[in-house]
């Protein structure tokens, strides 16, 4: 299926709980990949199923330039993220089964959550940020992305990803207008936080700070796992599917 962010089509993946019946209602999630991924990676399907196992929907979306959607690698920035990512939320709240929406999002997809719970912090009912990457607009500021270095008062034209891909410009330029601490403040609701300890991408700091500047965060470090979960995986889905069960139970 697709969702279309005016003339950008996005696509993306619906699953309802196991146990669903026709004409129920129940919570969803929207679930978002990272920075180069898509959402029939391992991690984002596994978690996606987890989720579906304790009786809630999954919207899944591959953002602009990534995946099946629509949009080029390199001209993809964190505003474009930002604006498929309310357009999906708007989408989830249209379909008459939902009740309620929760986020959840991995590396550069757990920062986007984070800034879009902020946004719609009104109708989010919870927030999990897997690995999330809230480094990206300070390093962007320092002028040190993506394993580069530059003046980040001159950003060079083309930047390039570690696997070679270029990448605009204007991805530093939106990174550094970002300030991950606002979005942290504006959002009051639950927060699941959930690093490995061993993450080679995202310094396990990152999630640890993130999880204890929220208002009602919670921090499960995965130890030994790296960045997509590749030794662990199980232990992040059993750590989502207990938060989401507890939100669950505590509705009932």
């Amino acid at each position: 299926m697709y969702i279309m962010d005016d003339g950008i089509r996005l696509n993306a993946k619906l699953d309802m709980p196991l146990d669903y019946r026709e004409g129920q209602k129940c919570p969803l999630v929207v679930v978002i990949h990272g920075f180069t991924g898509h959402i029939e990676e391992a991690h984002i399907v596994a978690v996606s199923k987890g989720i579906n196992a304790v009786g809630f929907a999954t919207l899944r979306a591959d953002m602009y330039g990534h995946g099946q959607s629509d949009g080029t690698f390199r001209k993809h920035t964190l505003f474009k993220w930002m604006t498929n990512a309310l357009t999906v939320i708007d989408y989830a709240r249209s379909l008459d089964f939902v009740t309620d929406i929760y986020l959840c999002g991995h590396s550069q997809g757990g920062l986007l959550v984070m800034l879009a719970a902020a946004m719609k912090h009104d109708v989010i009912k919870g927030l999990i940020p897997l690995s999330p990457a809230c480094m990206i607009p300070e390093i962007a500021r320092s002028g040190e992305l993506l394993g580069l270095s530059f003046d980040p008062n001159h950003i060079p034209e083309v930047l390039y990803s570690w696997d070679g891909r270029e990448l605009d410009g204007n991805y530093a330029r939106v990174a550094q207008t970002i300030r991950v601490e606002d979005a942290i403040e504006r959002y009051r609701g639950p927060v699941l936080v959930v690093h490995g300890d061993a993450d080679e991408s995202v310094p396990v700091e990152y999630g640890i700070r993130a999880a204890e500047a929220y208002a009602n965060g919670r921090l499960v470090l995965i130890p030994g796992d790296d960045h997509c979960y590749n030794r662990h995986l199980d232990q992040v889905v059993d750590a989502v599917k207990a938060w989401l069960k507890a939100r669950k139970d505590a509705e009932n």
